[in-house]
């Protein structure tokens, strides 16, 4: 199932109880869509879902696995993870159905989690190469793929409103028995100014609110 939580009236509503798995939801940008990926007979898909109709319709129409969806900025195109070509990869899309696809990934390893910048200059994504974790940054159109921070268990990446910082978590190495223990991380998509943000208790898959704009008077 899919649920929307209210944060301001604590209201849970359930979206929708579709058949198989259904995971990975985002909001479009202005808020009137959830984006999904979808399981059914062992094939996963992109869906998207209209707020104000509860029409559900298919992006993505592949024997791939498909998953991870994000938008634009601007609502128009997609970035999602599809292991279409032997592994996972990331594509872009425009966000209608059967909308023109393109492969942007093409460095080494797997690429998985894309997220779209708030300004759209970039997509932040987990790379996993030889066993290593790293957090990396590329163009829309794939050029200028970098990292910006590795490590093990190191996944996960979402933007800060001013599209220049990113928060992961990051789950060190065990030790004998004893298991790593996941904790958050920001840093520049120049790969600089690392920090580590405390928090109470172990901590995985953060997600950057947006600028909260205060009403008007």
């Amino acid at each position: 199932r899919v649920y929307i939580y209210n944060i301001n009236t604590g209201r849970q509503e359930v979206l929708g109880d579709f058949p198989g798995m259904t995971f990975a939801p985002r909001f479009s940008p202005d808020g009137n869509k959830v984006i999904m990926s979808m399981a059914r007979n062992g094939n996963s898909d992109i869906y998207v879902m209209d707020l104000r109709t509860r029409i559900v319709e298919k992006l993505t129409k592949h024997s791939a696995i498909e998953t991870a969806p994000s938008y634009s900025p601007d609502g128009k195109r997609i970035t999602f993870e599809s292991d279409r070509s032997g592994r996972q990869q990331i594509y872009i899309m425009d966000a209608v159905p059967g909308g023109k696809e393109q492969r942007i990934s093409f460095g080494d390893g797997k690429y998985a989690t894309p997220v779209w910048s708030p300004r759209g200059d970039w997509i932040a994504f987990t790379n996993i190469h030889k066993g290593i974790f790293s957090i990396g940054v590329m163009r829309p159109d794939g050029s200028d793929d970098r990292r910006v921070a590795k490590g093990y268990l190191t996944e996960g990446p979402t933007w800060a409103p001013n599209g220049r910082v990113l928060m992961f978590f990051r789950e060190e190495q065990p030790v004998g028995d004893v298991a790593g223990e996941p904790r958050l991380y920001s840093v520049d998509i120049t790969g600089t100014n690392e920090r580590e943000i405390i928090t109470p208790m172990d901590a995985s898959d953060p997600a950057w609110s947006p600028l909260i704009q205060p009403p008007a008077p």
